[in-house]
């Protein structure tokens, strides 16, 4: 009886360990290939940490942000009597503590007057002479009062101070996306416009106010 010769592989001879071997390696591939789902990076199947978008930040935010503003802001006028007669109550009404200054709610009905670099001053009817008021337009929005007037978006909640002030900035450009597109500044002068907003009270005869809503008569 003659004896059964070993298999072989590109010519060499394999025993039959090397041959159950290879077969359980095989079977093994198979039912990892079989386990394995394709995830396309940045999906939601994508479990990774992402990056911080301070654009997509701002968007999410900003609708509550202006409700938020809307539903609270006093009248310019109001506010002035408010903060001469108890500037503790007018800050605990229609404030929000935010480092040294607190952030305002405040809307006006004014002409506009000069301006410069898309911030311009604002003629408001009743108001002290000493009372001035500036409303910024952009393109640029500077200033933090937008992410600090609702009071929870707080600094622990980002990783760094950098995403703390991009989302800052995020937010201001999503409200200037919704609220001044397609705002003509040059034609701003001698028109009188409807803003409702919120200013940091550095100084209480000097609101630069950053608006949530602004309309031309």
């Amino acid at each position: 009886m003659g004896v059964k010769a070993a298999p072989t592989f590109f010519g060499l001879r394999l025993s039959r360990g090397w041959v159950l071997g290879g077969i359980v390696v095989i079977v093994l591939l198979a039912a990892i290939a079989a386990d394995t789902t394709v995830v396309r990076i940045g999906s939601e199947e994508d479990t990774r940490e992402q990056a911080f978008d301070p654009d997509l930040f701002g968007q999410r935010e900003f609708p509550r942000i202006r409700d938020f503003v809307v539903e609270r802001a006093p009248d310019a006028a109001e506010l002035v009597q408010l903060l001469e007669d108890d500037r503790d109550t007018a800050i605990d009404t229609y404030g929000t503590a935010a480092g040294a200054f607190p952030v305002m709610v405040v809307r006006l009905t004014g002409v506009v007057g000069e301006g410069r670099s898309g911030v311009f001053n604002i003629d408001v009817d009743g108001l002290p002479d000493e009372v001035g008021i500036r409303v910024q337009t952009g393109p640029a929005i500077n200033g933090t009062e937008l992410r600090d007037v609702v009071g929870d978006i707080e600094f622990g909640a980002f990783t760094n101070q950098i995403e703390y002030q991009d989302a800052g900035s995020g937010i201001n450009r999503a409200m200037a996306a919704e609220t001044l597109d397609g705002l003509d500044r040059d034609a701003l002068p001698g028109a009188t416009i409807n803003v409702t907003g919120a200013f940091t009270m550095i100084n209480p005869s000097n609101w630069l106010v950053t608006p949530v809503v602004l309309e031309v008569q």
